[in-house]
């Protein structure tokens, strides 16, 4: 097998038939498809099996837990079987372009890149927005200016990882910590010897209501983010590069980043707790756009009435205008 596709799924009925025949319909003949049901309470396993039974002509198979263990420890059952030189991610309510995985794979053979990623849609209600990647070919720099910086997402469900990377490192998903379990993507980056873009939006992300992050988050949320974080930071210390405090406390900063969009005046005292040693490093990142910066320099002023305002006009009045969402 030239890919493994591993794509977990619990609750996600409405969704799932257009997912799995997305996967199931891709140009790629050497996949296999590994569907982990999350002890799933809906009908999301029963369509899934008849998705399957209209392609016998694949490599397809369910993993099932008994109980529900969330999403990190379903994406590591299906790691502990997969046989494909690559591993992908792929979310159940979420869909894919048919030909995504035949590109990725070639731009892994053509460019001998063992990190393959690529731009994708953000899928709203109404309208969909394209979400471009930086190109990177250095690992190194795909991280720090990528991932840590702020200027590429850490999503697992764009990228193309070859299985080699797990196999050696050991990395694995952290099970029961969901919230920030991209994070993951980081550490497996690390191992990586070259990466490789294809500048075409082969992904689409659903999302249906913009605001979700903030609308979700609760205790239990934090915990699992403030978790992951630290795991990486942890993970991050002995990793030999130049500049690597200006980025670790970049990445400190991004983190905390959606405390300011939420409009939520608990979350802005979220935002001045958290990493409070990473403020002054607010205007030292030329990888997000200005306004972000400016938004983050108010917040480290203690000027939080300019954030609420900056919060109000961007994503309650012009994100909802020009994407309808």
């Amino acid at each position: 097998m030239k890919v493994s596709v591993i794509s977990p799924f619990y609750k996600v009925a409405p969704f799932i038939e257009r997912c799995a025949e997305s996967l199931l319909g891709q140009t790629l003949p050497e996949v296999e498809f590994i569907f982990v049901d999350d002890a799933s309470p809906d009908d999301s396993r029963s369509i899934l099996e008849k998705v399957i039974a209209r392609h016998p002509e694949r490599n397809a198979r369910i993993v099932t837990h008994e109980v529900n263990k969330g999403l990190p420890a379903a994406r590591n059952t299906g790691l502990a079987v997969a046989q494909g030189e690559f591993i992908y991610h792929c979310d159940s309510d979420d869909w894919v372009e048919t030909d995504m995985l035949e590109k990725l794979y070639k731009a892994a053979a053509d460019h001998q890149a063992d990190f393959v990623y690529c731009d994708f849609w953000m899928q709203f209600e109404k309208s969909a927005r394209y979400m471009a990647t930086p190109d990177y070919t250095d690992p190194e720099q795909m991280i720090k200016e990528g991932f840590l910086a702020g200027a590429m997402k850490y999503n697992v469900w764009n990228k193309l990882v070859r299985r080699e990377i797990y196999l050696e490192s050991g990395i694995r998903f952290p099970e029961g910590h969901g919230m920030g379990e991209d994070m993951t993507m980081i550490l497996l980056a690390t191992h990586a010897t070259r990466t490789i873009r294809v500048p075409e939006a082969l992904y689409h992300y659903v999302k249906l209501n913009a605001n979700a992050f903030s609308n979700t988050f609760s205790e239990r949320h934090l915990t699992d983010i403030r978790f992951n974080t630290d795991r990486t930071l942890k993970e991050l210390e002995d990793w030999n590069v130049i500049d690597k405090d200006l980025y670790i406390n970049l990445f400190k900063l991004n983190i905390k980043l959606p405390f300011l969009f939420s409009g939520d005046k608990a979350q802005y005292k979220l935002w001045k707790k958290w990493f409070p040693e990473a403020n002054r490093f607010v205007q030292k990142n030329r990888h997000l756009p200005f306004r972000t910066r400016l938004v983050q320099w108010f917040a480290a002023k203690g000027l939080f009435p300019m954030v609420s305002l900056y919060e109000f006009l961007i994503n309650k009045v012009y994100y909802r205008l020009r994407f309808r969402v």
